[in-house]
């Protein structure tokens, strides 16, 4: 049987030519507006580097820190104002994450980050340690995250690892908690002999 005449006209129509110009236009478009958000993103990254000005130099690990208590290899995910885990800290490459080596001695942790700032947190500056899921935007299981916490240049400061093998944070949350009450109380001791003094 032989097709109607429309059928076999229509199978004969070319398939629409795509309007490449308005495609392009679109594309081009979406380009500017990602790049237009980027920009913004990163201005807003300067103007709390600007803001967080104040912040001191990052410590320096001492020539001779001591016995390794703890070693961690991991990845840094950023520092916060301590409690406020969405106000990230970036002022002196604090905002930068990154693979981390985290070294607990006598004398304080040492963050070794390789392609970023190190840093040093002198056994007297630590305050705390504990397990969290979240910090700066970066949300994991809970007790996923260990939270460290710090005082530099007058601020409290939350910084967040997490190993790359997660059973090791609860060892390092009862070492850094250890030693920051050790200092915590031998600084205590002191300036209750200093006052006694006079």
């Amino acid at each position: 049987m032989t097709p109607p005449l429309s059928i076999l006209a229509a199978a004969q129509h070319s398939a629409p030519v795509t309007d490449w110009a308005a495609r392009i236009g679109w594309v081009a478009g979406l380009l500017v507006f990602v790049v237009f958000v980027y920009w913004l993103m990163r201005q807003g990254w300067k103007w709390r580097g600007t803001l967080q000005g104040d912040l001191p130099e990052l410590p320096t690990a001492p020539a001779d820190p001591g016995e390794p208590q703890l070693t961690l290899s991991g990845r840094y995910h950023g520092s916060t104002t301590a409690g406020q885990w969405l106000d990230r800290i970036v002022a002196r490459g604090l905002g930068t994450r990154s693979r981390a080596e985290l070294t607990l001695t006598d004398s304080g942790l040492d963050v070794v980050r390789p392609g970023a700032t190190d840093f040093f947190v002198p056994a007297a500056a630590l305050r705390g340690a504990r397990l969290d899921k979240g910090i700066a935007g970066k949300v994991l299981t809970e007790g996923g995250l260990l939270i460290v916490t710090w005082e530099h240049g007058g601020r409290q400061l939350d910084s967040g690892f997490r190993a790359d093998r997660a059973e090791e944070h609860p060892a390092w949350v009862e070492a850094v908690n250890r030693l920051s009450s050790t200092e915590h109380t031998t600084s205590t001791t002191e300036h209750t002999e200093t006052e006694g003094a006079r």
